[in-house]
């Protein structure tokens, strides 16, 4: 057994040590060996030249031992670091993977074609950018991103969001239009590069699931209304607000067609029943991606046979690849910058978030500032071959795993049929019917229209406050002043951005906890409008 003393902070150690040992050695235990530890006096509190020279000092520290890291890096590791394909390339089995990321390929392929010329008419764009934003970003991401089942392309939130800002900028007939939408991926390319070099993918903890669950839902709605136009047969007007919409709805439902209709009906039946059986039964999970290609061809050898006058249809596509350019009108920059955040935003919700759980289910790791990085570069080189912003698609991605996709091979292989798609088939493309391009989309932003349970008290205090987020949806698009809901809701959303990540955070999602906090923040809600109604 040892002892242990502690002695003043003497310089002259070793004879107080031999002094010690003489004493214990005098006592009825002689065999214990001793260990002096010195005291240490509390350090004086130092002065400002003091501590200025200190904070300089942990300064230097950190960048010798930044740079201390960046020495001890590998030449493998630089080129992981630059090409994160590299990682799977490297240990590649080919006779395992070939067929599987080949098949998987296809599979998306088959069903971007069909999306990417649906999600460009939703943009406000021509068919054409479309299919070449499903393009070059694709290959360019297999080499710079670091998931390796993400599925990338035009998506229908991002489309509606490009839409609704040109809009008001311009009309969409007009070349500026265009040019517009290309810049603004260069821009949306530029911001993801940045995040992800400063390392900002973290900004993703502070946005509750209830932010998102809303944004998503509600987007969803305005881009089923935004399409009805093409089932209805004629035009409504050109707004992301609910109201505008459904007043120029009603209001010309005298000019209704009946043959738009039912063809764009029976093309949504068509996708949703394909949709149904590849989810619930494993062995007919082709026809999940098989199903929008499946509703084109039933639409365009509909119309090539019996040429209703009634059902309008794409026309004609250019055929060849996208050439080089470089993106124009710069003057615009500055009112497409807060247009830019927000598809960055959202670029981190969607693909940063689906690549997480893919890279989990796939057993390896995910940067998600790396993600960042890539999924930004693909933009800007987009950019400079006529693409509108993308970024990873929920459903693609879904069904990229679904098929088996181990590797960014599968990738390549979408990109290719995506390359074949735009020099032989597009003379093919010019008698899609564009109500069987608008049930796509429909079908496609079916599925993030949230739903909710209306039993037990958590449910309950949800359906709370999804009728307060209506009421302030309500108020918004009708244009009204705030009215005496405001305050309630206000609340709703102070909780639902700050105090609610940072609650369930605290208490590890303890679901006690949880419904303990809903119930008092229904009853701060309760409380403020029982003293707004006193008034």
């Amino acid at each position: 057994m040892e002892i242990t003393y502690a002695s003043s902070s003497s310089r002259d150690l070793s004879s107080l040590a031999v002094a010690t040992a003489q004493t214990v050695a005098a006592t009825t235990m002689p065999n214990r060996p001793i260990k002096v530890l010195p005291l240490q006096h509390p350090v004086d509190k130092p002065t400002s030249s003091s501590s200025s020279s200190s904070s300089s000092a942990l300064a230097f520290q950190a960048v010798a031992e930044f740079w201390d890291r960046m020495r001890r890096r590998k030449c493998i590791d630089w080129v992981e670091l630059a090409f994160p394909c590299y990682r799977w390339i490297s240990t590649y089995k080919w006779r395992e993977y070939l067929q599987i990321d080949l098949m998987a390929g296809i599979t998306v392929g088959v069903m971007l074609v069909p999306q990417a010329m649906s999600y460009a008419k939703l943009a406000g764009l021509q068919p054409i950018y479309g299919l070449y934003s499903g393009f070059v970003p694709i290959f360019v991401y297999v080499i710079f991103g670091s998931s390796r089942q993400l599925a990338i392309g035009p998506v229908a939130l991002v489309s509606l969001l490009v839409s609704n800002v040109l809009g008001k900028i311009v009309d969409s007939s007009d070349a500026l239009y265009t040019e517009l939408a290309i810049l603004l991926a260069l821009m949306v390319g530029v911001l993801e590069c940045i995040m992800g070099i400063l390392r900002l993918g973290w900004l993703i903890r502070f946005i509750s699931h209830s932010v998102i669950s809303g944004f998503t839902t509600a987007s969803a709605i305005v881009i089923g209304l935004s399409q009805a136009k093409y089932f209805l047969g004629y035009d409504i007007v050109r707004s992301s607000k609910i109201i505008p919409l459904l007043k120029s709805i009603i209001a010309g439902i005298d000019k209704f067609s009946w043959p738009p209709f039912v063809m764009g009906s029976v093309v949504l039946a068509i996708l949703l029943a394909m949709k149904h059986l590849g989810k619930t039964r494993k062995s007919l999970r082709i026809l999940r991606a098989a199903g929008p290609l499946t509703g084109v061809v039933f639409g365009t050898v509909f119309v090539k046979i019996f040429h209703p006058s009634s059902i309008s249809v794409v026309g004609e596509i250019p055929q060849g690849l996208p050439t080089f350019s470089v993106p124009k009108d710069f003057s615009y920059v500055v009112s497409l910058i807060p247009t830019a955040f927000l598809i960055t935003g959202v670029a981190i919700l969607e693909s940063v978030g689906i690549a997480k759980a893919l890279a989990a289910k796939n057993g390896y790791e995910l940067d998600s500032n790396q993600e960042l990085v890539g999924l930004g570069l693909a933009n800007i080189c987009g950019s400079f071959f006529s693409a509108y912003p993308t970024t990873g698609s929920f459903s693609r991605s879904a069904v990229n795993h679904e098929s088996g996709a181990k590797t960014g091979v599968a990738g390549i292989v979408t990109g290719i049929i995506m390359g074949c798609a735009l020099l032989f088939l597009t003379p093919l493309f010019t008698d899609i019917p564009q109500c069987g391009l608008a049930a796509i989309v429909i079908s496609a932003v079916l599925g993030l229209i949230k739903k909710i349970s209306f039993f037990g008290l958590s449910h309950f205090l949800q359906l709370c406050s999804w009728v307060l987020r209506l009421g302030f949806l309500l108020e918004w698009e009708c244009h009204l002043p705030l009215s005496s809901m405001s305050q309630p809701i206000l609340i709703l959303l102070f909780w639902d951005v700050f105090l609610g990540p940072l609650f369930i955070e605290t208490f590890n999602s303890t679901p006690k906890h949880t419904h303990t906090m809903e119930l008092l923040l229904f009853v701060l809600i309760l409380l403020s409008i029982l003293q707004i109604s006193a008034i």
